[in-house]
């Protein structure tokens, strides 16, 4: 600092008095910026410095040049990249010229060449590919182009702003929208529950937004939860809810039914299901004819599925006491078990739970779900496994739609990075069960604004737990209203943009319908709606529908204890189930242990349906407890509430692999 006198970031000053620049940090730094702080500095600089990205780059780049980049000229000869909006045709053309390049071995392109640069190279790269001669002219790096050309691509291609000829998941995306949705108009917007008329359906979302802010805005003075501040711009603390009770009897009921199913063989309650509800009928060979026995079929499915949904393997399961051996199961596994016929299993199971339960145990008929997901160990030598930044460590997540009472109507394997949102609206629509879904609790990352625009398109209530619910704001339904909410200024923000939803109102509904009716994917077709096609018009209003839909969700969530209760519940409740995946799936130390996205698949719908036949088991067995009085009259309304299924203390998933077909279990044929 040579005599200089410079401030830090409190006003202190370093003085030529106090330079050391051989003196020892904690001596000298620490009593002028804390040790925390330089941490944090060090952290930013990672994560945001120069330096940090080029180091980045440079490993990247090695891997490119060294390896994949042989591979590319392949594939952009064997794929054929469209685009439906010109502005895009830059991508397309930088392509073109990597292909016409890759047989050379030149290090810059030509000067004569014209290589697009904008919507290509964005500014901060512009340096690395954008390099100097001998002769200080400016050329340009072709292994930096063509990393930064193949980055920009992977972008289109996520929102389909490009897609490829022939392809499925990323084909042209107006193949993703009904074809007869002009000819079909009525029935698809009475399909929705939503008018013809545009006018009229803003008029209605203007009137509820009015209600529930002026809901939230007068009982706000009464609300000791709930305070609203100026700080950053608007700030919202909630106070956390308060415990509830503690159920007094529950304890005992769940000792009864260990004490008359003590330590029950999980393989039982797999076979005890099958006996009851023959979910072993939906395997059907993938071969003309069946040549073996049903009986032989059934005893032998019941094996293969224990094995797979423990994740023990066939080969231990052959170990036990029953007569089959491993070639007999893997034969079973090979020509039976599919994903199919585990889906149809499973939406039996699932039926035949929402018809046994006894109201006055359970309740009414639920019509509310929650969904979340857990990460699972996997091997990586595959495109479905990948690094999950928040968790560590290599895996998939298996997203999971819970109901009220424990019973799981969907499962999905998706990799770490999908969207949740789309595998949220995707299990909503597609679970295949009996019951009938209007509610939906998710946690912060099963929600966006995009999500609440369509929830609402298709008639579902979208209901998440906010993580930084501190931050949230609230739109203003009109113009001209800046008095209307005094108590709500601090959160208020612009108002609603009403004019986008108007004109963008039926293709709204048109993509509405196609999640619908599963003309495609869902995440195919959310994919368009992301921050990579921020001007896409659709996106637009799609956006300032969600910001419609939100607000009047936050004034209910904010104004209301019972709906924060109520979520914060549901949610529970699919933790529940996500701690019972680690009992059941135990082998193997809960690793996927298949690099075939099949078998992934596989293991864990064979996970569920195992778990589900654990809740069918376990509801059967409560209900025996229940149905003498005087384990009913004990009961309040606490274990009423604190109820569940999905217990095991009384279930040994362990040991020797015995069936008997021949044995069961000791349950009321009555409560079946």
């Amino acid at each position: 600092m040579n005599g200089a006198y410079s401030l830090d970031h409190k006003g202190r000053g370093f003085t030529p008095q106090n330079y050391k620049p051989d003196g020892i940090v904690k001596d000298v730094l620490f009593p002028v910026v804390s040790e925390q702080t330089l941490k944090a500095l060090i952290k930013e600089f990672k994560n945001t410095g120069v330096a940090y990205r080029r180091k980045v780059y440079t490993v990247m780049r090695a891997s490119y040049g060294n390896h994949y980049r042989r591979m590319v000229p392949e594939l952009l000869n064997t794929l054929e990249f469209c685009s439906n909006n010109d502005v895009h045709r830059p991508v397309i053309h930088a392509l073109e010229i990597i292909k016409r390049y890759s047989i050379t071995s030149m290090h810059y392109f030509p000067i004569s060449e014209y290589i697009p640069i904008d919507g290509i190279v964005r500014p901060m790269m512009k340096e690395t590919v954008i390099e100097k001669d001998d002769n200080e002219v400016e050329r340009i790096n072709r292994i930096n182009y063509e990393i930064v050309a193949l980055q920009a691509l992977r972008d289109k291609l996520r929102c389909k702003e490009i897609w490829v000829k022939g392809a499925n998941r990323y084909r042209n995306p107006d193949e993703d929208l009904p074809a007869d949705f002009e000819q079909r108009r009525e029935e698809n917007y009475k399909a929705l529950k939503h008018p013809l008329d545009g006018e009229k359906f803003i008029s209605s979302l203007k009137e509820s937004m009015h209600e529930a802010l002026s809901m939230f805005n007068n009982g706000l003075p009464k609300n000791s939860k709930v305070k609203l501040s100026e700080r950053a711009g608007g700030w919202i603390t909630l106070s956390p809810l308060d415990p509830q009770p503690e159920p007094q009897n529950l304890f005992r009921v769940k000792a009864e039914v260990s004490r008359l199913w003590p330590m029950t063989n999980l393989l039982d309650v797999l076979k005890e299901a099958d006996l009851r509800l023959s979910f072993t009928d939906h395997f059907k060979t993938m071969t003309s004819r069946e040549q073996l026995d049903r009986s032989i079929i059934q005893k032998r499915l019941i094996l293969a599925l224990y094995g797979l949904g423990t994740n023990t393997g066939l080969k231990r399961v052959s170990a036990g006491n029953h007569g089959e051996n491993y070639k007999d199961l893997l034969y079973i596994r090979r020509k039976f078990i599919n994903k199919d016929n585990l889906r149809n299993a499973i939406s039996s199971v699932v039926n035949a739970i929402l018809n046994c339960r006894i109201e006055d145990i359970w309740g009414d008929g639920t019509t509310t779900c929650a969904s979340d997901s857990k990460k699972f160990g996997a091997w990586d030598q595959n495109l479905m496994t990948e690094w999950h930044i928040r968790y560590r460590g290599r895996g998939v997540m298996i997203y999971w739609h819970v109901e009220k009472k424990s019973t799981c109507i969907y499962s999905q394997l998706k990799t770490c990075s999908s969207s949740e949102v789309s595998a949220m609206i995707e299990g909503l629509l597609r679970h295949c069960t009996d019951m009938e879904i209007q509610k939906n609790y998710v946690d912060s990352h099963g929600q966006s604004e995009v999500a609440f625009a369509f929830c609402h398109l298709l008639g579902l209530k979208l209901m998440p737990r906010l993580k930084a619910i501190y931050k949230q704001k609230l739109y203003r339904p009109d113009t001209g209203m800046g008095d209307a909410y005094p108590n709500l200024k601090a959160i208020l923000t612009r108002p609603i943009n009403w004019d986008l939803i108007r004109q963008q109102y039926d293709q709204m509904v048109k993509y509405a319908t196609a999640l619908r009716l599963g003309t495609a994917e869902t995440e195919a077709i959310l994919k368009r709606f992301t921050r990579n096609n921020v001007k896409h018009p659709t996106y637009l209003a799609f956006l300032e529908l969600g910001k419609v839909v939100k607000t009047i969700f936050l004034c209910e969530y904010l104004n209301s204890e019972i709906l924060r209760r109520e979520i914060h519940e549901g949610l529970n409740t699919v933790e529940n189930w996500n701690s019972a995946n680690s009992f059941i799936f135990y082998g193997k130390g809960g690793e996927i242990s298949t690099n075939r996205i099949e078998d992934q698949e596989t293991s864990v719908l064979a996970l569920h349906l195992l778990q589900n036949c654990l809740v069918y088991i376990n509801t059967l067995m409560i209900q025996q407890v229940l149905s003498q009085k005087k384990w009913y009259n004990i009961m309040e309304k606490e274990d009423f509430r604190a109820l569940t299924p999905l217990i095991y203390s009384h279930i040994n998933p362990y040991g020797k692999f015995d069936l008997n077909m021949e044995e069961r279990l000791a349950l009321d044929i009555l409560a079946s």
